[in-house]
């Protein structure tokens, strides 16, 4: 081989060695930025200086790709401290506290020291000063109710031979042969379903109050009283859920130990399905599965027809009848999870473009919440259409300035290859930019599952996803979830609402009585 081809083969071989290594280092900055780096997607600190790419939507690409050294700025601490200050009001304390029992405690001069030190006369009251409000907290406690009832007799049937007797009605039980309440099963519902608190740690809570209540027992109680009288419940929100025409859906990992014929090691899923912003009632639910395939939504969704909104899994492409919405908030994620370190590189400046634009995307979609769906479905195609036109525009010449295999490339390849399911929202004016909602209802979920680590049995498993369902539901419409549930566990007993299921509709997040009842702003009991 001639010295100048050897020559070229070393440059061609030293050039792919170099994309190599930075890839290399790429992935390395990417994992470590993964395991120890913030969370948070907040991007502020590129609105003030880079370049927006709404102000003339055709020529800005090709501006912002002449800039290869632009800097991304970096954030102003005084604006960002002061977005973050609490804004205070006069009277805002006692607007806080003005719902709360206030009890007065009055301190007198002691006895002896009432008289005059100039004369010595005995001291007369004139009045009361206020001093200062302090907030007690009073302690749980626990007790034992003791259900008896009352025997009545007929004397006139008993002179007659006729011996009659009546007793008065008991509210049935919730759990039967048990020393279960529904206050009881409400806080330990609420302790580990909202506070995250797993029932060991709530064993030692009880053991401090005198009570002992070992795990075992609180999760048999969870799954009977999840089965009995929470799943009717679910089962008629599904119903409700069905009707809608826009839906979000998400799945997380857990672990489930003892399903049949699989490992305890092997994943699990948890899916949640959830009303539209703009539905007629918001619903979340929760679903147990044994895996992540298609199979599991396009069955609990069999009815639906509508626009599910999702994240790029192909698994949802089974679901029949729908039109698919991808997520933006996953766009901005990738550009947001590759920029880096080095912001004088192209690849900073193109990485910090793409994040700007979900940023101003996303601001002008928030402009839009007020208004009518009508209203929302032209104002997208007047403005976000061509802003949208614009970013295909530059992600398409953006590819061709990077290496192919880098990070920043591949979270463009990201958007380009999902382009159709990312345009499905212009569609109509009901529908979401971003699949947040989903994942907002399921966060409470992957942190309680930071705790409690895994369920320990499918029977566990499906009942804390109808527990979930009720607490998240109840949430979104305004419930305080304890007492909610509270109120189902001690009303629901002895109603027959297994032969008119009707009645199902009086126990529902929105029905008025419930809202009056469980509201998050009611005051006591």
């Amino acid at each position: 081989m001639p010295f100048s081809d050897q020559l070229k083969a070393f440059e061609k071989r030293i050039t792919e060695l170099e994309q190599e290594n930075k890839r290399l280092h790429d992935t390395v900055a990417y994992l470590t930025k993964q395991l120890f780096g913030k969370r948070s997607e907040k991007t502020s600190s590129l609105s003030k200086e880079q370049v927006s790419l709404f102000d003339e939507l055709p020529p800005v690409f090709d501006e912002a790709e002449t800039q290869a050294n632009a800097k991304v700025p970096e954030p102003d601490l005084q604006e960002e401290a002061a977005k973050f200050a609490k804004k205070r009001y006069k009277g805002q304390r006692k607007d806080q506290i003005s719902h709360l029992e206030h009890v007065k405690k009055l301190y007198h001069r002691i006895e002896g020291d009432r008289s005059c030190d100039t004369c010595g006369t005995e001291l007369v009251a004139v009045g009361e000063e206020f001093v200062r409000s302090e907030l007690e907290f009073i302690p749980a406690q626990v007790r034992i109710i003791d259900y008896y009832r009352e025997t009545l007799e007929c004397r006139n049937c008993r002179k007659n031979d006729r011996p009659y007797m009546e007793k008065a009605e008991l509210p049935d039980p919730v759990i039967l042969h048990s020393l279960a309440s529904p206050s009881t099963l409400a806080w330990i519902m609420h302790q580990k379903f909202v506070n995250a608190i797993p029932l060991y740690r709530q064993e030692a809570e009880w053991q401090m109050l005198g009570v002992t209540l070992s795990r075992a027992t609180m999760s048999n109680w969870l799954m009977v009283a999840a089965r009995d009288w929470l799943l009717p419940i679910v089962e008629r929100l599904h119903q409700e859920l069905l009707k809608e025409t826009h839906l979000h859906v998400d799945e997380t990992p857990i672990q489930v130990l003892q399903e049949e014929g699989r490992k305890n090691t092997t994943e699990s899923y948890m899916w949640v399905y959830s009303t539209g912003q703009h539905g007629t009632h918001p619903i979340r639910l929760f679903e147990y599965q044994p895996g992540r395939g298609g199979s599991y939504p396009k069955k609990f969704l069999k009815g639906f027809q509508g626009y599910l909104h999702t994240d790029a899994y192909r698994g949802y492409d089974k679901v029949e009848k729908i039109v698919r919405c991808y997520c933006w908030a996953h766009v901005r994620r990738k550009f947001v999870d590759v920029l880096p370190k080095d912001v004088k590189s192209p690849e900073a400046t193109m990485a910090a473009q793409g994040v700007q634009f979900c940023n101003e995307l996303f601001a002008m979609e928030k402009a839009l919440a007020s208004i009518s769906a009508k209203e929302r479905y032209q104002e997208r195609l007047t403005k976000q259409l061509p802003a949208l036109e614009a970013f295909w525009s530059w992600a398409d010449s953006a590819l061709n300035t990077l290496p192919p295999k880098s990070k920043t490339s591949e979270a463009i390849q990201y958007a380009i290859n999902h382009k159709a399911g990312l345009m499905n929202y212009l569609k109509d004016g009901n529908c979401s930019i971003s699949n947040n909602l989903a994942e907002n209802s399921i966060r409470p979920f992957t942190i309680g599952r930071k705790n409690w680590l895994f369920s320990g049995s499918p029977r566990g498993a499906a009942a804390s996803a109808a527990i979930y369902s009720l607490i998240e539901t109840a949430k979104a419409n305004g419930l305080n979830p304890h007492r909610y549930l509270e109120y189902i566990l001690g009303d629901l007993p002895g109603v027959p609402f297994r032969q008119s299921p009707d009645i199902l509709d009086d126990y529902l997040p929105w029905n008025p009585d419930i809202q009056k009842k469980c509201s998050s702003t009611k005051t006591g009991k």
